[in-house]
């Protein structure tokens, strides 16, 4: 019997494919790297073409790495980056670029639907207005209008994949409800498309894709692609959900209350509860259904929080290149606080809250800081923005006590960093043994859709439980003063420099042209 799982998670930098067995042990591994188009800060796009011939590179390499016979393999899943957008047209082909979450020229469609019902829209959605699909949409029927009207449905990147490896038309399209909340027009609680937030901004409704729910089999894969990528024809592809959403289920963390962190690209911080509560309030948390629709995963997030680290590496390394660890060994001599230097990490502006023009600074140097303390910084600024969520959190949720953070990601291999957020937070870390949980969840997800796992815990092997305590960071009480000091510093940092910028940014010629 077929029972091995093929899981692909696309991300901003890359495609990373997993092969899994029925228990969900991992037998091989891929990566592929992905370009991101960016021109300047702001501007960042992928091209769907290059997505895909990375997406079928994973695969290929995949296959031939395991000694698993195609034969074998039950099902594939495909994860995704969750906030940027794109269009297909009516044979379910690419007739836009990637708009990527990271592109932030759709500001002035941010703050004309926070203008004409930012609340409404939050209540509605589940997510504040920001860089996601609305004002995106919008910002593509509005300045580039001949493109809008080619556009049969609008997708995420992971569903155009699977639309195109399963041979889906434009008007079989579809998008998962993991993506509800940074939609703009989807109704989260209903889980349908808002003629409200529709018809105020004048989106007709037959642009949006037909929604499904991560464990529905979307497609089969077609000959073309079986004859391209070396799987089989009519192999099972589920519709899968977003990247941060599989990322949460891979980790089988099953408390309400616990904290989670995902430390790629974006550095996310989020929760599990049991309750449909939007931030209409704040504007700063957004609420994503989780993968099974009974929980709730209220989360905020660092547009790219992820490469402020890498950019500090290779900015700090000199022209000779360096690594993590090297710069990780000098921070380690640096007192927590790093001697009063402060690290704003939101070098394309702030998400969430909505700040589109604040932007990175370092603030506090003397003649006494070293790079030891700029890169710790960094890393504590990623800290001091989670503790401003965090405050959040327990404001909207005071019955949860938010005591364990649960790490994973990238990121997560830094014992450094798991400290400062431990140190920071007040709360005990948890590091995940295989950090790319978003592989784990997308196979798990898979195996549940096709009947190799069944109903809501597998008993069959141990191997599906989280193996996350193989590394435990407790907080260390002795930084408790300081680091209490630096947060609040912080957030009266952010408050001047958002006033700052917000007065006295203005946009170049070139950056005009742009827009």
């Amino acid at each position: 019997m077929a029972e091995y799982i093929v899981s692909v998670d696309i991300g901003t930098q890359g495609c990373k494919a997993a092969l899994f067995d029925g228990d969900l042990e991992r037998v091989a591994v891929s990566f592929v790297p992905l370009d991101v188009c960016s021109p300047r800060v702001g501007v960042a796009w992928q091209e769907p073409l290059k997505i895909y011939e990375g997406f079928l590179a994973a695969i290929r390499m995949l296959l031939a790495k395991s000694c698993v016979k195609p034969q074998e393999i039950a099902v594939l899943g495909i994860d995704g980056q969750m906030a940027g957008i794109m269009g297909v047209d009516t044979e379910g082909e690419a007739v836009t670029v990637y708009d990527s979450w990271l592109d932030t020229r759709c500001s002035r469609y941010v703050e004309w639907m926070k203008e004409q019902c930012g609340q409404k829209a939050t209540q509605i959605t589940g997510g504040p207005i920001s860089f996601t699909h609305g004002p995106k949409i919008l910002w593509l029927k509005h300045e580039k209008p001949e493109l809008y009207k080619k556009v049969c449905k609008f997708v995420t990147i992971g569903a155009y994949i699977t639309g195109r490896i399963t041979g889906l038309r434009g008007e079989e399209s579809f998008f998962d409800h993991t993506g509800m909340q940074y939609s703009g027009f989807g109704d989260n609680l209903r889980l349908e498309w808002s003629d409200e937030l529709l018809g105020r901004f004048g989106v007709e409704k037959n642009k949006m894709a037909r929604i499904l729910s991560p464990f529905e089999v979307a497609g089969k894969i077609t000959s073309s692609f079986a004859a391209e990528s070396g799987l089989v024809p009519g192999t099972p592809v589920i519709a899968g959900c977003g990247d941060t959403a599989a990322s949460i289920y891979g980790t089988n963390v099953l408390e309400t209350g616990a904290l989670l962190d995902c430390a790629g690209t974006a550095s996310v911080l989020c929760s599990k509860v049991d309750a449909y509560a939007p931030d209409t309030a704040n504007q700063v948390i957004t609420l994503m259904r989780a993968p099974q629709k009974d929980q709730w995963y209220p989360m905020a997030y660092i547009n790219g929080g992820g490469l402020c680290v890498r950019w500090g590496r290779d900015q700090l390394s000199g022209p000779q290149g360096g690594t993590y660890e090297e710069l990780e060994k000098e921070a380690l001599d640096v007192p927590a606080g790093s001697d009063g230097l402060y690290c704003i990490p939101h070098f394309a502006g702030r998400v969430l809250p909505y700040h589109p023009n604040l932007r990175g600074s370092f603030v506090g140097m003397s003649w006494n800081h070293t790079r030891g303390h700029l890169y710790r910084s960094i890393l504590e600024g990623i800290a001091y923005e989670y503790a401003f969520y965090l405050s959040i959190l327990k404001k909207m949720y005071p019955g949860y006590a938010f005591q364990k953070l649960y790490t994973m990601g990238g990121g997560a291999r830094s014992k450094l960093f798991g400290q400062i957020k431990a140190d920071v937070l007040g709360v005990d870390v948890a590091v995940c043994e295989e950090v790319d949980t978003a592989l784990r969840g997308t196979a798990k997800i898979a195996a549940k859709a096709v009947g190799i796992l069944q109903g809501t815990e597998d008993n069959r092997n141990k191997k599906t439980e989280l193996r996350r305590q193989e590394i435990y960071i407790k907080a260390n009480e002795g930084c408790k003063a300081e680091y209490a000091e630096m947060t609040e510093g912080y957030q009266s940092l952010l408050e001047n420099l958002e006033t700052f910028y917000r007065n006295r940014y203005i946009a170049t010629d070139s950056e005009k042209k742009m827009m």
